[in-house]
């Protein structure tokens, strides 16, 4: 498997078809999906036959330290980025790290003039790592969700770097 970007613990690669298992576990993890869905539980078939065919395709990558599966990143075409880390992963900068790299490779190698992220309101530590790698606050906006969550009714908060307030990470 072909690794994309490397920063200093991470690797991120290509998903392929042998990532399955530990991308149902992932998503099946309440603490991680707690966020996007309440931490209800998401079915084997969805992830396998739905979700992962998805990421194969469109801008999703495996994350690695030393070897290990810790989550994924994504830098989709309209340069939204997002992740989602394993909770034992958590505290410990990947998903700041990860960001980052994906922030700079959008910049410099893509052409991006602007890279954005979006997350509910009551998301702390995500808008935090959004903070820390430079986004800054644009809206909060409210969604027609099917499903409502414990802190859905603050809406969702979206934040951007446009490209002359880069500072390429070091």
């Amino acid at each position: 498997m072909a690794t994309l970007l490397r920063t200093a613990r991470l690797s991120l690669r290509d998903f392929t078809a042998a990532d399955a298992d530990e991308l149902v576990t992932l998503h099946n993890d309440p603490g991680v999906m707690r966020y996007l869905n309440g931490g209800r539980p998401t079915p084997r078939e969805v992830v396998v036959n739905e979700t992962l065919p998805h990421f194969i395709q469109e801008g999703h990558y495996a994350a690695e330290v030393s070897g290990r599966f810790v989550g994924w990143f994504h830098l989709l075409p309209d340069f939204e980025l997002g992740y989602r880390l394993r909770t034992d992963a958590w505290g410990n900068g990947y998903a700041t790290e990860g960001t980052r790299a994906l922030i700079d490779r959008a910049f410099r190698d893509l052409g991006a003039e602007r890279v954005w992220g979006q997350t509910m309101t009551v998301n702390l530590a995500s808008r935090r790592v959004m903070e820390k790698c430079g986004l800054r606050y644009v809206r909060t906006f409210f969604e027609d969700w099917p499903d409502q969550i414990e802190g859905s009714d603050q809406g969702d908060v979206e934040y951007e770097l446009l490209r002359p307030d880069w500072r390429p990470t070091p």
